[in-house]
């Protein structure tokens, strides 16, 4: 009887790298609703609230920012859907 050959997976470490909040960084206090370029890097394509899992920012400031997207909608500087 042959025996059986034990063959071992190479073992991947791969740990995911740390996401810095952008506001953290740039030492910014309050995010202002009229800043619309910052604020569409926080937009999905379908004009969905990124969350802070994938955008990366602290607790603190995706509170902000969810408050500043929406203000910035009801004042029509972004949109509440996709085109």
């Amino acid at each position: 009887m042959a025996e059986k050959e034990k063959v071992e997976k190479p073992v991947k470490n791969k740990k995911a790298k740390k996401k810095i909040c952008a506001f953290c960084e740039d030492k910014i206090d309050k995010i202002d609703y009229k800043d619309v370029a910052r604020l569409r890097k926080y937009i999905s394509e379908r004009a969905k609230i990124l969350p802070r899992r994938i955008s990366g920012n602290c607790a603190r400031h995706q509170r902000q920012l969810t408050v500043a997207i929406k203000r910035a909608r009801h004042v029509a500087l972004l949109p509440y859907t996709s085109e």
